[in-house]
């Protein structure tokens, strides 16, 4: 038996609809103060439908439009909840990032590409490449974006684990 559209769904049934795995949904909730499902006892989160579409818009800048999440952070606060509520809906669009606009703030873009710099020097070798292969600005904008939520959420397990863990990983 189908929901009322009107329903309030949880999160295994919200994840399902937008093909995202349930701790997307919980840290999208630490990155977004505009998400906040109903919580009943126990914890258990409830979306309403306005929370359905914000999430579909949220998705939808950072997954169809290659937004990073400080750049749909900035598009919420300048053009508001409904606004990105209407995407989800498909009732707006919103450009992708412009090539000459940074997604990713400058100190966070450095710190990207020390580590990528630190880890593997020429990549070249590893590819069976002998020398770079330019990539289109998109792929380039997609490619950093997704660098950048990685480095994010190592930023957020490092800041979890406990000090004797810590000196494991080492």
């Amino acid at each position: 038996m189908d929901k009322s559209p009107d329903a309030f769904r949880t999160i295994s049934e919200v994840a399902e609809d937008l093909d995202l795995p349930q701790h997307v949904l919980r840290f999208w909730e630490t990155r977004f103060a505009h998400i906040k499902p109903l919580k009943r006892g126990g914890g258990r989160r409830y979306y309403r439908p306005d929370d359905i579409d914000l999430l579909k818009g949220i998705r939808h800048l950072l997954y169809g439009e290659g937004y990073t999440i400080k750049g749909v952070q900035r598009i919420l606060k300048g053009e508001g909840v409904r606004f990105v509520q209407a995407i989800g809906r498909g009732e707006q669009s919103v450009a992708a990032p412009r090539p000459d606009e940074p997604i990713m703030d400058g100190e966070a873009e450095d710190a990207a590409e020390e580590t990528v710099a630190d880890r593997l020097s020429d990549p070249g070798p590893l590819l069976g490449l002998s020398g770079r292969v330019p990539l289109p600005d998109a792929s380039v904008r997609s490619l950093k974006a997704a660098l950048h939520e990685l480095l994010e959420c190592d930023r957020v397990l490092s800041s979890l684990r406990t000090p004797a863990e810590s000196a494991v990983s080492e």
